[in-house]
């Protein structure tokens, strides 16, 4: 098994920021990332809040810019899923489908993934009407209904996204009021191709091969409904994407890995930033952030252990 001062796991902006901090500092790197790089930066059309872009930039963008910083570096890119990791006598070994690898340090960067409702329906309309990306799937509902779920600011930015190409957007919300952002909030509520439902979830995805409609209930009322749409796109949170860890790990409740301040987990030379982590904030400007942080520590962490 070939072995490297530090493995980075995820291409997301952690991970490239991770492996630019760590590959300036002359570690030997490797950075093992099954698509491309970019993670959910991918999937968002455009980001309005990352510093430097105050007209906004489409994700792509953004993460080719973050990859070029990498051009010129010598390491090894691994194009596989990291399976586990497992901790012995100071390494840790990275556990591949085609292989495992070996590193005196590895900074965790895998992200999450979207979270399911959960409903009878879901998984029969996954792919038949039923998304968890607008940017990926907004077109094939183009000039149709279509229902949104969730809350949050990935919910309220999807929701305005898909009025560019839909005729109309149904944001279905639990609560009487959105956790979103401000900013965002004040779109959707003015925006005339977006009805909001309140203080409604969803009971039922219903159709024969395709999405036809969507049972809803009024959570205050009990009140049953049918909503007709074509398409449904839900977003409802995030579920971690960690490859199996050591038992000495912590995480919360989740899954999601608790760190300290510098992004050292409880396993000495193991480090997690990003989406990856437990945390409030899951934004591009705190994973990058992250990245470097756990980079200049596995740096420290390297010349200490020697």
């Amino acid at each position: 098994m070939k072995e490297y001062e530090s493995v980075v796991i995820g291409g997301g902006p952690a991970g490239v920021t991770a492996a630019l901090y760590l590959l300036r500092a002359g570690i030997q790197v490797a950075w093992v990332e099954k698509l491309s790089p970019g993670g959910q930066v991918l999937l968002t059309e455009t980001i309005e809040n990352y510093p430097g872009f105050p007209q906004g930039i489409k994700g792509f963008e953004l993460v080719d810019l973050f990859t070029a910083h990498l051009e010129g570096f010598e390491y090894d890119k691994i194009g596989d899923e990291a399976t586990e990791i497992k901790a012995s006598d100071g390494k840790f070994e990275t556990v591949l489908s085609q292989e495992s690898i070996i590193s005196r340090s590895v900074i965790i960067s895998t992200g999450a993934n979207w979270k399911k409702l959960g409903v009878p329906g879901e998984g029969k309309f996954n792919g038949r009407g039923i998304s968890y990306c607008a940017l990926c799937d907004g077109n094939f509902f183009k000039d149709q209904e279509v229902a949104c779920i969730g809350g949050g600011d990935t919910a309220l930015e999807e929701s305005l996204y898909l009025t560019k190409l839909v005729k109309k957007v149904y944001l279905i919300h639990r609560r009487d009021a959105f956790r979103g952002s401000r900013i965002y909030q004040d779109k959707v509520v003015n925006n005339p191709k977006i009805d909001i439902l309140y203080n409604t979830v969803v009971r039922e995805f219903a159709g024969d091969k395709e999405l036809e409609s969507v049972k809803l209930e009024n959570v205050q009322t009990g009140e049953e409904s049918d909503l007709e749409v074509q398409g449904a796109f839900v977003f409802i949170g995030l579920i971690p994407a960690a490859p199996s860890l050591p038992q000495e790990v912590e995480t919360d409740e989740l899954g999601f890995i608790k760190t300290d301040t510098e992004m050292s987990t409880s396993i000495p030379g193991l480090y997690a930033a990003g989406d990856i982590r437990s945390k409030l904030c899951r934004q591009i400007t705190t994973a990058v952030g992250e990245g470097a942080s756990a980079a200049h520590n596995v740096q420290v962490y390297l010349e200490k252990t020697g």
